[in-house]
């Protein structure tokens, strides 16, 4: 009889170690994929950011026709740079789907940058032209960006 007493305490034993260490792993898990989320959303939004920032900085240079050529290039040049790394990040961080609509959302900003370097003006229809491939090429990598985060279109992440 005290052998079953014994046998019975070591399998219960044996059985919640076994639950303590799986439900351990689950939120292991589970708290990794929530990190990487984060990053994910924070490498995002500073991306998306630094595009808005060098497309805006070209959209004011074209807007002036009294800039100087020189000064405006190295202003072109200036406020494209901060893209340059976050792009970088953007090809080991995030899945092959987001690194190619990312690809073409930086490739359209520094080819309207090029343009404005080169003097064109807001109301030139190659700028505007280069304006609406860039807000199209921004769309698809917002939506892709949504898809990854599995954010709704309500705004909610599940």
């Amino acid at each position: 009889m005290q052998w079953i007493t014994l046998i019975s305490t070591i399998v219960g034993a044996v059985i919640a170690t076994g639950s303590a260490m799986l439900l351990d792993r689950q939120r292991w898990k589970r708290e990794r994929v929530d990190r990487e989320t984060q990053a994910r959303r924070t490498l995002y939004g500073d991306y998306l950011a630094s595009l808005s920032e060098a497309r805006h900085a070209c959209g004011n240079m074209a807007r002036d026709p009294d800039m100087e050529p020189s000064m405006r290039r190295t202003t072109a040049r200036e406020a494209f740079g901060p893209c340059i790394g976050l792009r970088y990040q953007m090809t080991i961080s995030v899945p092959s789907r987001v690194v190619e609509a990312s690809e073409d959302a930086f490739r359209r900003p520094r080819d309207l940058r090029d343009r404005v370097m080169e003097g064109v003006l807001a109301t030139d229809p190659v700028y505007l032209e280069g304006r609406r491939t860039y807000d199209d090429a921004l769309a698809v990598l917002r939506a892709r960006m949504r898809e990854d985060l599995r954010v709704g279109d309500d705004g909610a992440a599940p």
